[in-house]
């Protein structure tokens, strides 16, 4: 079930002389089954933006639609779209406040209406689904790592089992191994139990290499909106917003100005590996014909 904004706009304390306008009419649909991520600059909109998808925030213009619904129709019930769309915030361990981890987990499919006996299926279920230690359910969620914490955290949105995921920033304080590993568990995640999955990040590279659709957020507005590899190309305006592209997409375009004859449109350390191996190989064919 697509979940669309037509024109939507929002305006912080509006009709004072301290109004910031932090949307400016933005159109898009979040499709089924996808995995986008969303990119900016501080102060571009992009946490404002996703706070609207499960009606945190209210639009000040423009419409939004789960399905054919609107979501700011009269008699619709926003409890039952913030069960849908699940939100993990930046910093999720401070949604941790049970004494244990199990207790913790328990507590959104019980606030649901679920028996304690489903409550407790469902809040294994999503411990297992993010790999979580059975040792550690009866610890309590503050004697956690960062890493674990951060799994709790996205264990009990999982529990209420949501149509769609919303992370904003879920690797902020985690060091590389337990970013990767947060990461990585987003993309199973995505790819066995076909969860769509929005992705709020300030790491490039992270995007490059997990989504499959990126919206760049800028002055409130959707500047650009598609593929990795389409987005990344512009990143000379990328870098006049605040941004960049990966590493290995300056890489490449270095290599090509050098004379080296391969495409220039790999986001992510394979892409940009496979093509500088093809060239070389290449030349080492020709310096074989060559020397025949």
């Amino acid at each position: 079930m697509p979940l669309r904004l037509e024109h939507v706009t929002y305006s912080y304390s509006p009709g004072t002389a301290y109004e910031i306008k932090a949307l400016d009419d933005v159109s898009l649909t979040i499709d089924d089954d996808s995995f986008v991520g969303i990119i900016g600059h501080t102060g571009s909109g992009k946490s404002t933006l996703v706070q609207h998808l499960n009606g945190l925030l209210r639009a000040t213009e423009g419409k939004i639609y789960w399905g054919d619904q609107d979501i700011y129709a009269p008699d619709y019930q926003l409890r039952k779209l913030r069960l849908e769309i699940g939100m993990v915030f930046q910093y999720p361990e401070h949604q941790l406040f049970e004494t244990t981890v199990f207790e913790d987990i328990c507590f959104g499919p019980k606030n649901q209406g679920l028996s304690l006996e489903d409550a407790k299926k469902a809040a294994e279920e999503a411990l297992e689904l993010v790999h979580f230690p059975k040792r550690l359910y009866e610890n309590s969620p503050f004697d956690l790592s960062g890493g674990q914490k951060r799994r709790a955290a996205i264990a009990g949105v999982l529990a209420m089992r949501p149509r769609i995921l919303i992370l904003d920033e879920p690797t902020a304080g985690l060091d590389p191994r337990g970013r990767d590993e947060i990461l990585d568990l987003v993309r199973e995640l995505h790819e066995q139990s076909k969860i769509t999955v929005i992705l709020v990040s300030h790491s490039m590279e992270d995007v490059a290499n997990y989504v499959d659709r990126i919206i760049v957020m800028d002055e409130g507005r959707a500047r650009f909106d598609g593929s990795p590899k389409e987005v990344f190309a512009h990143y000379r305006e990328l870098e006049a917003m605040g941004l960049a592209a990966p590493q290995v997409t300056y890489l490449v375009h270095d290599l090509a100005e050098a004379g080296f004859d391969l495409a220039t449109d790999a986001t992510t350390v394979e892409e940009a590996r496979a093509e500088i191996l093809k060239n070389f190989a290449g030349k080492d064919q020709e310096a074989s014909c060559s020397d025949k």
